[in-house]
């Protein structure tokens, strides 16, 4: 059988800070085979972004990680500076949350498509680069012309599309996607969306998508993992999760979308109420029990593993019954 192109076994992050290390991921596991793509859900704080930073080692220094992350069979966290630098790009592409923090603003966006190729010497010389970033933005949906534009000079979806043509500069097998449309209105959203979709399909790329919005996850992946204080708490097939969650959180988070013509669903919306808990001051046993609203005793005695929710799926809830 051929090897998954991501492999994470077993991953924890802790932040250093001045009282002790912050457990942000603990125990996180999954695979991702060549051309799937995975949705990472859960809301800000639940270590999605820190589990995908850790993939391509960019976290702050100072931070503990330990555990498996092999990329192309390769482990990454152990990999010597040199090599991590040579995967960074060309194995492994992220595209971030905040396209105007991303770009220099004082550089043109062409030049800064194209300084990844010449980094990594995909590209014969500064003309070849320089052609072939006029090419990745007429991939991702812009005139070449725009190579000439300064970040300032475009709208919030253009910049998103450059930091993508940005990302596929030196032809990734993976592309990590944090939260790429958070700050877009719904019409540009759905077109980045279409978009990485299409590229995924055109390039076979793998994919990696975060984000907090699980009806975003079901268009663009096969496969969903919902995280909560650290942890996955459930995971399947991105549709299978979304129709029919099995774990109370996932559950919350899916009712949180109102049914489109349903008044009593838009004007008493339901979902969850309070905050994810802070990861220096996990509760007791579940971390989700305090807003649970089927939590019992029990949940307070241990941290419940993931166990069999169905076929090809999984939740860590004592609630869930095997099938």
């Amino acid at each position: 059988m051929n090897a998954p192109l991501l492999a994470v076994d077993d991953l924890w992050v802790r932040y250093r800070v001045a009282s002790g290390d912050v457990p942000a991921v603990q125990g996180v596991s999954f695979r991702l085979e060549r051309g799937a793509s995975l949705g990472l859900a859960g809301e800000s704080g639940c270590g999605k972004s820190t589990t995908a930073n850790a993939i391509l080692r960019l976290l702050p220094p100072g931070t503990r990680t330990e555990g498996s992350i092999r990329l192309d069979g390769e482990e990454v966290l152990t990999m010597r500076p040199g090599r991590l630098r040579a995967v960074r790009w060309t194995t492994g592409a992220i595209v971030f949350q905040g396209a105007l923090h991303a770009l220099n603003p004082v550089r043109r966006v062409g030049h800064q498509i194209a300084e990844p190729m010449l980094l990594h010497r995909t590209a014969p010389g500064s003309r070849a680069a320089d052609a072939r970033a006029r090419e990745l933005l007429e991939q991702v949906g812009l005139p070449g012309d725009r190579a000439r534009s300064y970040p300032h000079q475009l709208s919030g979806g253009q910049r998103q599309r450059v930091l993508i043509a940005m990302a596929l500069a030196c032809d990734p097998d993976l592309l990590i996607a944090d939260e790429p449309t958070t700050a877009l209105d719904v019409m540009v959203q759905a077109q980045v969306l279409e978009l990485l979709a299409g590229l995924r399909h055109d390039r076979g790329l793998s994919m990696i998508f975060i984000t907090h919005d699980l009806s975003v996850l079901t268009d663009v992946c096969d496969e969903l993992a919902v995280m909560y204080a650290g942890r996955i708490v459930e995971d399947g097939d991105a549709h299978d999760v979304f129709a029919t969650p099995q774990h109370p959180y996932t559950r919350g988070l899916a009712a949180a979308f109102p049914t489109i013509g349903d008044p009593a669903s838009r004007l008493a919306p339901s979902g969850l109420g309070g905050d994810p808990p802070d990861p220096s001051d996990l509760p007791v046993g579940c971390a989700f029990h305090p807003r649970c609203a089927l939590a019992r005793d029990e949940c307070r005695d241990g941290v419940p593993e993931l166990r069999p929710a169905g076929p090809d799926r999984s939740a860590a809830c004592i609630l869930v019954e095997a099938p």
